[in-house]
């Protein structure tokens, strides 16, 4: 018996364990994550292979050093590539060219050619008038910038150029780069070596011809020169022996020589609380102990790259080094301070400041120097680096001394915080975050408040990490969990928490790696279960602006509209087409499944004049929806499309339920029975023997009804149980490598709509065979950025799409888990 209680324990002991390693393996890790522009992540297992990012993809470089009795360990990024201008573009310097736009005579593109005869204009060529430079509003552009050189023994060269749509670029005659398509920024392309050898002291001419096949024109290009990377031999790369990601931290080990050290990245983002959540203040901690028996004298260093204050890295930047009483703060911002001026997808902040701080009993030292110059200040044994207060890719420097470390781990922590000012341009007002809705806050009180909380926050975040993976592995098992757990940061952080002038909660999306839309409907619909299992009030956040934009008479179309502008400006929709059975079903059934949650319909009723019309829409065009877009926007217009009209039908019988939940009984009776009646009818047009088509009217057809969900996790009982069985039965033979295919028009996937779908399965064994190519997907896909929703089943390559909201829908499991308790 007592063996008996002894092999219990050790059984427990190892569950418990098992139950909060959490997650070793993802595309790309989160480290400093809070909205779409302070949005950090290694995209590569190894932290110190490889620099930094944003989660679109450029540089933002972090850097983390060890120094072990003299000797330095690299336990954080990795050298950044960077570019000196020989021919600088637009962004970084004006310049004009020589153009036409009338095919001109052989030869345009050799050094001799005379182009006396063209124009002279100032670049980019581009018909944006919002960017400036020269309006280009025909198909073909030819352009000639003469320049001079007074040395050519450049390290390696690269065309920067930014161009829509095909492009041939030419260097004193020869060419040098050609590609049909369109680029959405500037990207650098290597110049041959050979070719390299043509520039010459004096005079030289780079040529270049665009074509315009539609849509816009632009025409921007220089030439870049990457110098010679100085390696620092004295820096050891520490030996990287485990990651795990969790709910609100990713932690790193390390060894060092005689010492081993964590790192942790801590994003406290806990859902339920919106003072921390909005606070925009993450931890680096350093951990480091003796593994020898022996004591170590250790030094801790933290640098950022005030890239993380830029949109590109030629903008030139302001820094500050000072004091409070309790806190040494480093901080930087653009020189230019442009509020709000930018909007679209591909961008990062550039306006705010960026702080990195420690407490001043921590006696760190500070610095501000050149990127160049940044390690020599933690390597050298005595710094003789001034600190430069302007200039372009500086870093921001802290090193702090943990004295003799034996075998008791010694920490210090650093803050990594950025005060954006304004967040959001809101129908034309300007509003702060939420952290200083009231105006009386400063970035420098929450950095303070930020330390003075660190334990206390280090409890929440463990405790809320060890509660969240244990529902998860509740609701749906071990790889479910960690599936979500992957997709919890990415949810939240890309979002942006406020207060609208009217005094309601606003929680905007951007459109990450797709339009750049802001608060979109059917980006908050696959997001929702996430917001709605753990925090209604971020719920009604996103629902909040998009009923205010129809109840103030701004949008007075009869659906719901698809967005409230393009991302940080949300003065309304800017989307080219609507989405009207779409968003008007999406918003319907989220405010059902908010008075679910909820336990009775207030919200709804608030609303109720905006949702009848919706609804109205709905049972007019919902049932056989016409050849129009749905969420699934990149797979073209559909009509007949029996998943858009599964939504419909869920949203007619959601609002029939509300009505039952405000007491009217009529009401109720009415659009239920409408809703039960076309679900009968969906049966039978639909129905293809063993499973249901992708339209009504294709009989060779098949596609995933992620829409159908919301009847089960509503408890709607519109279709019967044999609905879900039948397609999930049917969807098991379909299958591939990495996920079931969206639908049989294509190969690819969406893999929040296969939560979805996985969760109408009645038993483990379908549910688990749904999500495990997706779990695979995720620890084994080649493409590494932040978790993309859009993948390819057969080789789990990223189509397009990543860093978005929507894998808040992961959580779908959880939810019904809740929801029907």
């Amino acid at each position: 018996m007592k063996h008996m209680k002894i092999l219990k324990s050790l059984f427990l002991l190892f569950c418990s364990q098992q139950l909060f390693a959490q997650v070793n393996k993802a595309p790309a890790y989160p480290l400093i994550t809070h909205d779409p522009y302070f949005s950090i992540w290694s995209m590569n297992d190894t932290l110190n292979a490889a620099p930094t990012k944003h989660w679109t993809g450029t540089d933002q470089p972090l850097t983390g050093l060890i120094k072990v009795d003299g000797k330095i360990y690299r336990v954080i990024g990795n050298e950044s590539k960077t570019y000196q201008s020989i021919l600088p573009t637009s962004d970084e310097q004006a310049y004009t060219t020589k153009y036409t736009e009338a095919e001109p005579a052989e030869g345009w593109m050799n050094s001799a050619f005379n182009d006396a005869t063209w124009k002279t204009g100032k670049a980019p060529y581009t018909n944006n008038k919002s960017v400036g430079g020269t309006q280009w509003l025909s198909k073909n552009i030819w352009s000639r910038r003469t320049f001079t050189l007074d040395k050519t023994d450049y390290n390696k060269l690269f065309l920067k150029i930014n161009h829509d749509d095909d492009a041939e670029v030419y260097l004193n005659g020869e060419k040098i780069y050609s590609y049909k398509g369109w680029l959405n920024k500037f990207q650098y392309f290597a110049i041959d070596d050979a070719i390299k050898q043509i520039l010459k002291k004096g005079k030289n001419v780079l040529a270049i011809h665009v074509i315009n096949n539609v849509g816009g024109a632009m025409l921007d290009a220089g030439i870049s020169n990457e110098p010679v990377m100085k390696t620092n031999n004295n820096v050891i790369v520490a030996e990287q022996k485990n990651v795990t990601i969790k709910a609100t931290q990713t932690i790193y080990d390390f060894n060092c020589g005689p010492v081993d050290a964590t790192i942790t990245f801590t994003s406290p983002l806990l859902i339920k609380d919106l003072e921390l959540l909005s606070r925009p203040v993450s931890y680096i901690t350093y951990s480091v102990k003796s593994n020898d028996g022996d004591t170590h004298d250790v030094k801790v260093y933290f640098g950022a790259s005030t890239n993380i204050a830029t949109n590109t890295p030629v903008q030139e930047v302001f820094t500050q080094k000072y004091n409070t009483s309790q806190l040494d703060i480093l901080k930087a911002g653009t020189k230019e301070q442009p509020v709000l001026q930018k909007k679209g997808d591909d961008l990062r902040i550039d306006w705010g400041y960026m702080y990195v701080a420690t407490p001043a009993s921590a006696k760190a030292e500070q610095s501000i120097t050149t990127a160049a110059q940044s390690l020599s200040s933690f390597t050298a044994e005595t710094s003789t680096a001034a600190n430069v207060s302007s200039g372009k890719n500086l870093v921001l420097n802290t090193s702090v001394s943990l004295g003799k470390v034996g075998a008791t781990a010694k920490e210090q922590y650093f803050l990594l915080g950025y005060d954006d000012i304004y967040s959001i341009q809101y129908f034309h007002k300007n509003l702060k975050p939420w952290w200083n809705k009231n105006g009386d806050q400063t970035i420098e009180k929450q950095l303070a408040k930020a330390a003075t909380e660190y334990k206390i926050i280090m409890e929440k975040c463990e405790d809320w990490n060890k509660t969240l993976y244990t529902d998860l592995v509740n609701a749906g098992g071990k790889n479910y969990a960690e599936l979500c757990i992957i997709a919890y940061r990415q949810s939240i952080a890309a979002h942006k928490l406020l207060q609208s002038p009217q005094g309601e909660i606003l929680f905007l999306s951007k459109e990450n790696f797709s339009n750049g839309s802001i608060n979109t409907v059917d980006i908050t619909y696959p997001s929702a279960p996430l917001f709605i299992a753990y925090n209604l009030e971020l719920m009604k956040g996103m629902l909040n602006g998009i009923f205010y934009f129809s109840e103030s008479g701004k949008w007075t179309l009869p659906f719901a509209a698809h967005d409230l502008g393009t991302y940080p400006i949300a003065n309304g929709q800017t989307y080219g087409e609507g989405m009207p059975v779409e968003e008007s079903g999406n918003m319907t059934i989220l405010v059902a499944a908010v008075a679910k949650a909820e336990r009775n319909a207030n919200y709804a009723k608030r609303h109720w004049k905006t949702l009848a019309t919706w609804t109205n829409y709905l049972m007019k065009e919902g049932f056989d929806p016409a050849n129009q877009l749905c969420t699934d926007d990149f797979a073209g217009h559909l009509a007949r499309n029996s998943n858009l009209s599964a939504k419909a039908i869920v949203g007619i019988g959601g609002y029939g339920m509300l009505a039952g939940m405000l007491g009217d009984k009529t009401t109720a009776q009415k659009y239920t029975d409408t809703a039960r009646d076309m679900a009968k009818r969906w049966m039978v047009m639909a129905d293809k023997g063993d499973h249901y088509a992708l339209t009504f009217d294709r009989n060779d057809s098949w596609s995933q009804k992620y829409n159908l969900v919301w009847d089960k996790v509503l408890d709607l009982n519109l279709f019967p149980k044999e609905v879900y069985e039948k397609e999930i039965k049917y969807y098991l033979t379909k299958q591939n490598e990495f996920g079931l295919p969206l639908d049989s028009r294509k190969t690819y996937t969406k893999s929040d709509w296969i939560m979805w779908t996985a969760t109408l399965a009645d038993n483990k064994q379908n549910f688990d065979a749904l999500v495990d190519p997706i779990y695979k997907f995720a620890i084994e896909t080649p493409t590494r950025v932040p978790l993309s929703d859009w993948h390819e089943t057969t080789d789990g390559k990223q189509v397009g799409f990543q860093a978005r909201s929507v894998v808040g829908g992961y959580f779908m499991k959880l939810l019904d888990a809740k929801m029907n308790k």
